[in-house]
Parts: C-alpha cells; sequence; structure tokens
C-alpha cells in the first residue's frame, strides 16, 4: 500500500501538524501584508482593483468626485451647477476657488452644501439606498480633496518587481512542491489532490508571469487578482487535507496489512 501520513508515529504527526499550521498562519499573514502593503496605492481608503492596478500597471484615472459627476450623480443636481463644478474640478485652482468669496452662491463648497451633503455628510441621514453616502463625507475641503484631484500613480519599478520575483518564486514553488506531495500521500481520491495540485501549480505560474505583463497588457491584472485567489484556495484546500489524514484513524484493512 502506498505511505500515509497517519501511519507515522505521532510525533511525526505532531511534527507535521505544526509545519501545516505554519503554512496556514504564513497564507493569512500574506493575504493580511497585501492588503495592507497596496490598500492606498491610489490615495483611497480600502483594497480595491485600483490599487493592484497602481502597483503592477500604474493608474492614470480622473477624480472620483468627476466621475460621479460625469455619471449623473446626483441625479437631481442642476445642469448649470454640475458644469460649473466640473468646470472647477478640471481648472488648475481646485483649492484656491472651493470657498471663494468672488463666486458667491456658485461657489463649490455653497454648491457642495446645497447638493451634496443631505447624504454626504458625517450628521446626515440618507435614504436606505444612499446608506453608504455617510462613509464618503464631503463636510470640509480636506474630505473634498481625497475625491478632487486626479489620480496619477507610477507602476512600481520594474526592478523592485523583478527583485520580489527572485524572492517569492523559488519560496513559493518550493512550498507547494511540499504541500503537493504531501497531499498525494493521503488517503482522499488521487483525482482531487492532483486537480487541487494543478490548479495551484498553474494559478502560481500566472500570477507571478503577469507581475510584468501588467505593463503591456491591462486584463493582467485581472489574471493577478484571479489567479492569486485560486492558488490561495488550493493551496488552503491541500492543507485542510493534509491535517485531516495526519488525525484520521487507521482502517482496519490498513492495521491488519500494514503500510509502506
Amino acid at each position: 500500500m502506498r505511505f500515509r501520513l497517519r501511519s507515522m508515529t505521532i510525533s511525526a504527526r505532531l511534527g507535521a501538524t505544526g509545519l501545516v499550521a505554519a503554512l496556514g498562519m504564513g497564507l493569512v499573514a500574506s493575504a493580511l501584508h497585501l492588503r495592507h502593503h497596496y490598500e492606498k496605492r491610489d490615495g483611497a481608503p480600502g483594497l480595491t482593483l485600483d490599487d493592484i492596478t497602481a502597483a503592477y500597471r500604474g493608474l492614470e484615472a480622473p477624480s472620483r468626485f468627476v466621475a460621479a459627476l460625469r455619471r449623473g450623480h446626483p441625479d437631481d443636481l442642476p445642469a448649470a451647477e454640475r458644469d460649473a463644478l466640473l468646470a472647477w474640478l478640471a481648472s488648475e485652482r481646485i483649492t484656491e476657488d472651493y470657498d471663494s468669496l468672488d463666486l458667491g452662491d456658485d461657489a463649490p463648497a455653497e454648491v457642495i452644501a446645497r447638493s451634496c451633503l443631505s447624504c454626504h455628510s458625517r450628521s446626515a441621514s440618507p435614504p436606505a439606498d444612499q446608506a453608504r453616502a455617510k462613509d464618503l463625507p464631503l463636510d470640509y475641503f480636506d474630505d473634498v480633496k481625497k475625491i478632487a484631484f486626479a489620480r496619477s500613480v507610477p507602476a512600481t519599478p520594474r526592478e523592485i518587481v523583478l527583485m520580489s520575483m527572485h524572492a517569492h518564486a523559488p519560496a513559493l514553488a518550493t512550498m507547494s512542491v511540499a504541500i503537493g506531495a504531501m497531499g498525494l500521500a493521503t488517503a482522499f481520491p488521487r483525482r482531487l489532490v492532483g486537480a487541487l495540485i494543478g490548479a495551484a501549480g498553474l494559478a502560481l505560474a500566472a500570477d507571478l508571469a503577469c507581475w510584468l505583463l501588467a505593463r503591456v497588457w491591462a486584463p493582467a491584472v485581472q489574471v493577478i487578482v484571479g489567479a492569486g485567489f485560486v492558488y490561495n484556495a488550493a493551496t488552503a484546500l491541500l492543507l485542510a487535507l493534509i491535517l485531516i489524514e495526519l488525525w484520521r484513524p487507521l482502517t482496519a484493512s490498513e492495521k491488519k496489512g500494514g503500510t509502506t
């Protein structure tokens, strides 16, 4: 019969369990590190696709305020005021003209107060379908400037990307080989284990390759996100199978015939 992880001595299984736990903690730590490392690349809070795009491809995007106005938000904003806000945001005097006395009631600060603060305010009570508006308050210019300026973020220098690949590719590949070998030493169906190993290997290769391809091929950013998810999910499932195998009791036939 094939060698099974659960046929090892108790001390060996305890040690292997510790290694599996360490690998699992490493996956969690890696995910948390990526979130903290990338979440502010685009100048906005929270990890989004724009953060990943900024890191691997660079980001050139209009301000979030401009994007909202152009898609018709808010829908009851008079056309003249919408055009005035867009002209202000396209100018080089965003800071200077925000609450300009010369503009009077047409100053951006006044328009925002009239048309936006009913939802986008710390003290607002927006309707249920606009509840998330409070997460983007516009009470003060310090709030407004976070979404007023266009975003231009250069990609991570190629030399740094190559340095990161130099460290990550051998380490992740070697770890995956070890996890795959342990997975094949379980009693779970080989098709299942093989599918997980195949998914992890192909996803890892695609992820790493797209670190460089993203500079010349925009969809590579989506591949990085998708492949990263597949790699981590497949690896986590393999670790779960290995952990189950380590502590699953031997069957009667295995006790009788032994394992090799």
